[in-house]
């Protein structure tokens, strides 16, 4: 598992805009790749090109 805001393996530190749910996520959780990701007014939509798209709007229940 990798941090999808800063590619690197779980564990390090995360970014305080990410953590206030400013920032969408940058690298797949999966295998650590960079993401295609674009910002909309409602959310945003983010692509790995092992994994698929990941839509802010599956991840509100979570929240």
């Amino acid at each position: 598992m990798f941090n999808v805001y800063t590619g690197e393996p779980v564990g390090g530190a995360t970014p305080t805009a990410a953590e206030l749910g400013l920032e969408p996520p940058r690298f797949c959780a999966d295998c650590g790749r960079r993401m295609v990701v674009q910002v909309r007014p409602d959310g945003w939509s983010a692509t790995c090109s092992r994994h698929g798209v990941t839509d802010s709007a599956e991840l509100e229940p979570f929240r």
